[in-house]
């Protein structure tokens, strides 16, 4: 077995495991930092909307033109008084694009683009795009979004309960907030395919959160008959017992994505991949750190504010104190481990936890030294 999954064998049976709960103000401290510079630079820059929401026109040239992006971007800039967005298509023509022009502006750059760049007119082809229905499709947008926000909700508070639907909301929240304030800082252009990019990190987000969560559900199944531990160590061993998965399922996510943003958008120059590339890039990664640091230790939060688990939570620390009183081994120690091992009545709480390897069956040890074959 390779070094990651015994290490990801371990997390899971308990045997190591880092407090990820117990460090929650740290995780919350820079997800509100890393959200405020997201909304500060969202609030300063704004978005650089495409011109599918905006408005305005795109040009496309005859095959295997001669000038270079840049000479063709100065001179639409020139003849549209508006930035342009310029990308050379494999078969060597280019689209230019130019926001906020209207028909008449449309004719008048189409005949100026037609002299600099040596073609008639009519090989130009130029596609309008109205304002109106850039807005419809933000509305769409919009809607499909708040849709799939209450779908997700009500979802969760069915399959689980309110307190997972609200710290899974919160964790969406928060991955919208950063990939949208990324998009602000770094000036890249939001088109449909941004939008496209947003919806699928958050089903991404979301299933990595329902796999932590569907651990924590079934581990926290009879919590309250017994005095081993608290709501919130074994939410952290949830965490642990699934955190090798989430980071081999983020990293081959990421591998394909950060190939198309680094290489595709930034060596090769395809600008139109940016648009989705960079949205599920910053959203994937933000995702799988929302499951882990944020969704998860709210929900413990949440939980521990119950009086059922306030009560539980004094017994098992006034079972420890009793223990380290007499001088016996504290099961604190093992706080990864799940109580479901050792049975969940309290007569039993005196067994010792089981946190290394498990035994080994009685019958493994039968019929050692005998020779191989068949009996005789």
């Amino acid at each position: 077995m390779s070094k990651l999954g015994t290490l990801g064998a371990r997390l899971h049976h308990g045997e190591v495991g880092y407090d990820f709960v117990k460090n929650r103000k740290i995780w919350y401290g820079i997800s509100i930092l890393i959200t405020i510079t997201a909304i500060v630079g969202l609030a300063v820059r704004g978005l650089h909307m495409g011109i599918e929401f905006q408005g305005g026109a795109v040009f496309t040239t005859p095959k295997n033109m001669s000038a270079s992006v840049s000479q063709a971007e100065t001179w639409a800039e020139e003849a549209s008084g508006h930035d342009a967005i310029v990308q050379k298509l494999g078969d060597g023509s280019m689209r230019i694009q130019i926001a906020g022009t209207d028909t008449a502006q449309s004719d008048q750059i189409k005949e100026d683009l037609s002299k600099n760049l040596d073609v008639p007119a009519e090989r130009i082809n130029a596609d309008l795009v109205g304002p109106s229905w850039g807005d419809q499709i933000a509305n769409k947008a919009w809607q499909g979004l708040g849709i799939f926000m209450v779908l997700v909700v009500i979802y969760l508070a069915i399959a689980f309960e309110w307190r997972m639907a609200l710290a899974a909301f919160v964790a969406l929240i928060h991955d919208i907030t950063i990939t949208v304030g990324i998009y602000a800082l770094v000036g890249f252009e939001v088109t449909p395919g941004t939008v496209i990019g947003l919806l699928t990190i958050l089903g991404y987000s979301l299933y990595d959160t329902v796999v932590v969560f569907d651990s924590l559900k079934e581990q926290t199944r009879d919590i309250t008959k017994q005095t081993r531990w608290t709501y919130a160590e074994i939410a952290n061993r949830s965490i642990n017992s699934t955190l090798v998965r989430s980071i081999n399922t983020t990293v081959v996510a990421l591998l394909p994505v950060g190939g198309l943003l680094f290489i595709g958008g930034g060596v090769l120059g395809a600008g139109m991949l940016n648009d989705i590339s960079l949205s599920l890039f910053v959203g994937l990664a933000a995702g799988a750190y929302s499951s882990i640091f944020i969704a998860t230790p709210l929900v413990a939060d949440l939980k521990e504010a119950e009086p059922q688990m306030k009560a539980l939570k004094k017994r098992v620390l006034a079972k420890r104190a009793q223990a380290a009183a007499k001088g016996e081994p504290e099961d604190a120690a093992v706080a990864g481990g799940s109580y479901a091992e050792d049975g969940a009545d309290e007569d039993d709480d005196a067994a010792p936890a089981v946190v290394g390897p498990r035994n080994q069956p009685a019958s493994r040890g039968r019929g050692r030294g005998r020779p191989s074959g068949k009996r005789r």
